[in-house]
């Protein structure tokens, strides 16, 4: 039973070496004009939710969710966010295929996970993604209103869909768009 235990740790240090090497010898690309093999993608997915899940607090986002929160949200993303995310006329982004991971498309795709997790990501960015923390560039409100934005952007109230069409000139989103 001690041989068979010793073959399986045995085992594992190779295999881990093994990778180690192959990684640390260049063999893995890391370019990023390419799209990655589905084992990476599931492995980097799967990292970023555990760490996501181990070190982001579970806080309560602090503002309402008011008409005024809401536009300055979408003033806020316009100017910091839109670039990589897509902006409000639901075109992709210029810059989100250039990313590795590409960059996702907010507007047309926003993000399911709770309010926690979306102002942990704005707050702190994500490591080996070509998102940056935005602790130091804006202020906790002002993430705090993105993120409420974003949480809340098929769910709009009628005023604050008026002034996304009236300021990008196409229609905000709605649930029953999804229903369609």
């Amino acid at each position: 039973m001690g041989k068979f235990i010793l073959g399986v740790i045995v085992t594992i240090l190779v295999l881990i070496l093994g990778g180690l090497g192959v990684a640390m010898l260049g063999f893995i690309p890391t370019n990023a004009n390419v799209a990655p093999p589905r084992i990476e993608k599931r492995i980097a997915n799967g990292a970023l939710d555990a760490s996501m899940e181990r070190h982001a607090p579970r806080v309560t986002n602090p503002l309402p969710p008011s008409d005024q929160n809401f536009e300055d949200g979408m003033k806020l993303y316009t100017m910091n966010c839109a670039l990589c995310h897509g902006g409000f006329d639901r075109k992709p982004a210029s810059l989100a295929t250039s990313f590795y991971p590409p960059a996702p498309n907010f507007i047309s795709d926003p993000p399911d996970d709770p309010e926690w997790h979306v102002f942990y990501t704005i707050r702190t960015g994500v490591r080996y993604t070509g998102m940056p923390s935005w602790e130091k560039t804006l202020s906790e409100q002002d993430m705090w209103k993105i993120t409420s934005l974003l949480s809340h952007l098929e769910k709009l109230p009628p005023a604050v869909q008026d002034y996304w069409k009236t300021s990008f000139g196409v229609p905000a989103p709605s649930g029953e768009d999804e229903k369609k």
